[in-house]
């Protein structure tokens, strides 16, 4: 009796056990049918792809090299291959750098590759802007500010601005900082300038925060922490960063914290510029910033009138500001390595031409965007099944990447000495800068998304470049570590630490 209570007790531990076997077997089975179902589905993978973790040891052991890895990868791939995340996070790309998949993408079949909810989802702090929507309310948005950046009082009045602001704080700044001999982070300079310039240009409003002293300004750490927690979303499962942004914790309660700093900004500055424009419009000349010329256009004073300004703004201090900011911020380190450039540039600037007329520094500002470009990649989700010039299908809400870095170092457009600085390939026999087709030179993309503000960023940065190499020499500091961070602008990681000398 003993002996079988024994036996009835162990059979339905065995029993159970058994089932455990037979679900373990089952989903063994299941992980590996999707696993060898990935493997044939997504074709001509970039790294080794592990089972549940995805790609993501590849891409976690070259961190420090992202860019560069990935550039060396798509070469060897053709320009073309899938990137696969960890297993159920929606966190799989087509990544390219084929300059005729940019053109079908961009230009040739433009209505079938839009930014896509997800990435909206993504960039929310941006609101409703150009940057973000897509159909009809892109065409609009696209038309607005297309009146605005073509109109020549806007462009005379962004001249304006930037000249004066490198007359009255720029060149005195650095000549304190020169007679002092101290060190200085310029790429910290720049932001702060172009941060002060977008602003009087956007808002009609300077917030000086470029002064000798460097001090913290509330508004631009809070326009940082955006940025950051922005990209932060990008590079994990969105689940994970709406879970905690519903718990209010981590980079999501840090991101609602600055967007409140930024928008009290940004609405204080339409509020203030909504009371004054009677004044400016009745009795003085019109002011040309562009919060004076939307409002002007739109005399609605409604909350939904506030919020479209609100985007609008939002969308132009990043564009304008991060972008040019690292546009500079390479081109000046890139010039103070290679003297013989600099000293052409220096030649051309000596002449007094006019900005439009500076040939070899417009080459050399072009040489510079293509080795860094200020967005290193866009992203891209597809509407209906297309095949690409390179022979990959992509079906229905497929996320694409185009890899603006890696086009800027491919040997199919640029040639064997594509990672040298050579503003020289920038100059036709005649003299004149070469055309580049934005497909393959697409820093400011290519096709109906083509930047609007693209000549005003050029005489922008050629005004500010010609000014500090006209008055002094740039020398980095020895030893400084030199690298990009992974952002959503190419931003240097440890700054651009230098020091200047006057010239004689």
């Amino acid at each position: 009796m003993i002996y079988r209570s024994k036996a009835l007790r162990l059979y339905p531990n065995q029993k159970m056990l058994g089932c455990l076997q037979l679900i373990a077997s089952f989903a063994a089975f299941l992980f590996l049918v999707f696993h060898f179902h990935r493997r044939r589905y997504w074709r001509d993978l970039l790294f080794p792809d592990w089972p549940l973790i995805g790609m993501l040891p590849s891409f976690l052991k070259n961190l420090g090299q992202t860019y560069d890895y990935t550039t060396e990868v798509l070469q060897r791939k053709g320009g073309t291959g899938n990137f696969l995340g960890p297993w159920f996070t929606g966190m799989n790309y087509l990544v390219t750098c084929d300059p005729m998949n940019v053109h079908r993408i961009m230009s040739k079949n433009f209505a079938n590759y839009i930014k896509g909810h997800d990435l909206r989802e993504v960039l929310d702090a941006f609101g409703d802007s150009i940057f973000t929507v897509d159909s009809d309310a892109w065409k609009h948005y696209r038309a607005l500010q297309h009146s605005v950046f073509k109109a020549k009082c806007f462009e005379k009045f962004r001249e304006k601005i930037v000249r004066e602001k490198v007359e009255s704080c720029l060149i005195p700044l650095l000549d304190q900082v020169e007679k002092r001999g101290v060190e200085l982070d310029l790429q910290d300079v720049f932001g702060r300038f172009n941060f002060d310039a977008v602003c009087s240009i956007v808002l009609g409003f300077d917030p000086k925060s470029l002064a000798l002293d460097f001090q913290e300004v509330a508004c631009i750490r809070a326009f940082d922490e955006v940025g950051e927690c922005t990209f932060y979303r990008q590079t994990i499962p969105k689940s994970v960063w709406k879970l905690q942004r519903w718990l209010g914790i981590g980079p999501e309660k840090k991101m609602a914290r600055a967007c409140e700093v930024f928008d009290r900004f940004l609405y204080e500055s339409i509020a203030s510029k909504r009371e004054k424009l009677p004044k400016i419009n009745g009795n003085e000349k019109e002011a040309d910033d562009l919060l004076a010329c939307l409002m002007r256009g739109d005399e609605g004073k409604d909350e939904a009138d506030d919020m479209l300004l609100r985007d609008t703004a939002f969308s132009l201090l990043f564009a304008g500001r991060d972008t040019i900011t690292s546009a500079l911020t390479w081109f000046f380190w890139l010039v103070a390595t290679h003297p013989s450039v600099e000293a052409k540039i220096h030649e051309e600037i000596k002449e007094e031409k006019e900005v439009k007329d500076q040939v070899y520094l417009h080459a050399a500002l072009c040489e510079g965007l293509r080795l860094y470009p200020p967005v290193p990649s866009v992203i891209r989700q597809t509407i209906k099944h297309d095949i690409l010039p390179s022979g990959h299908e992509v079906s229905p809400s497929t996320m694409i990447m185009i890899s603006l870095y890696a086009m800027g170092r491919c040997e199919e457009i640029w040639g064997k000495d594509c990672l040298e600085f050579k503003p020289e390939r920038w100059i036709s026999r005649r003299g004149g800068i070469v055309h580049m087709p934005s497909y393959k030179f697409s820093t400011f993309i290519a096709g109906p998304r083509t930047c609007l503000g693209k000549d005003l960023s050029f005489t922008q940065m050629k005004i500010m470049a010609s000014a500090i190499l006209c008055n002094y020499q740039v020398h980095v500091v020895e030893d400084h570590p030199i690298s990009p961070t992974l952002s959503m602008v190419l931003q240097m990681s440890y700054g651009l630490k230098i020091r200047i000398s006057k010239r004689h």
